[in-house]
């Protein structure tokens, strides 16, 4: 959402709808998209912006008027699935997130509303240290490890960005592109941990994830991929071909989930829309599936 020229939010779900598309993610409230979400039966991941997280730890009054005024009037009619309380925080801030989460869950409770509704954050995968092999995967951080026995405790399940791109290309000569982009016949790895056998990079990063659970006492959590996907301009690797490749990879994969949890794996594209206005590095504006006049940037089929 990003961007210039982006179509109204009654267009985007009604693109959603043509598509196939059943889920959704926005990063911070938006009554407009709420509005065009009412009754479609689109499933949503909710963010909690990083900027509040701080204050919804500190003051449970907070996250319960965040609760009335973000999901209550919304919920059931749009179909709210997840709260994600921040987006790849770390350093100090990220101490704040438990007790957000726990504020946000009590509020969600008093609301009759936790049935339904689940608390959750999402991660980057440095939240886990020696993820190769997948089954050495454990969290480096301890709050991480407290984070872990929450979900397991409501039921909820961990939010993963998973990225083979950034892997692929902080290691190219470690990494296959064909390995990092779901290319047939491309070499396998297998984890001399447990034997399991890889044929590409996206599922061995999620199985360090699950391993990580594991290891956390948290065995019982599913991971959700609340983001994935790869430019298709913008740096090295990041191209139409490779980005096809790969998403097309990633939509047609997940239905058979990985080798450690087979199984459909909930999965969410990043993005929608090509963002002109995202700052950073120029990739970040090129991981659009669509233009914003709704064209798309590259073909694609959803399942």
């Amino acid at each position: 959402m990003v961007a210039d020229n982006l179509p109204s939010p009654r267009e985007v779900v009604q693109l959603y709808k043509s598509k196939g598309i059943n889920n959704m993610r926005i990063y911070a409230p938006d009554n407009h998209v709420m509005e065009a979400l009412l009754n479609t039966g689109i499933g949503l991941i909710l963010g909690v912006v990083n900027e509040d997280i701080a204050k919804l730890a500190g003051c449970q009054p907070c996250a319960k008027a965040w609760v009335e005024a973000n999901v209550r009037p919304h919920y059931p009619a749009v179909s709210i699935k997840y709260i994600a309380v921040s987006n790849e925080v770390d350093g100090g801030a990220a101490q704040s997130i438990l007790p957000a989460m726990r504020n946000l869950q009590a509020a969600l409770s008093a609301a009759g509303l936790d049935a339904g509704v689940k608390v959750s954050t999402c991660v980057r995968l440095d939240v886990v240290a020696n993820s190769f092999p997948p089954s050495a995967g454990v969290f480096a951080q301890p709050y991480m490890a407290d984070v872990a026995r929450f979900l397991a405790s409501t039921g909820a399940p961990l939010l993963a960005n998973v990225y083979p791109y950034f892997a692929y290309r902080g290691s190219p000569g470690d990494i296959s592109l064909g390995y990092a982009t779901f290319q047939p016949g491309a070499a396998t790895v297998r984890d001399a941990g447990n034997g399991l056998v890889y044929t590409n990079l996206f599922d061995a990063m999620v199985d360090a994830v699950v391993a990580a659970l594991e290891k956390a006492g948290a065995g019982n959590v599913r991971v959700v991929v609340s983001e994935t996907g790869w430019p298709s301009a913008g740096g090295p690797a990041a191209s139409v071909d490779n980005a096809r490749a790969y998403n097309q990879g990633v939509i047609d994969h997940v239905g058979r989930g990985t080798p450690k949890r087979p199984g459909a794996l909930e999965t969410y594209v990043f993005a929608m829309f090509n963002e002109n206005r995202k700052p950073g590095e120029l990739t970040e504006q090129n991981f659009g599936l669509f233009y914003p006049n709704k064209s798309p940037v590259y073909p694609i089929t959803f399942r």
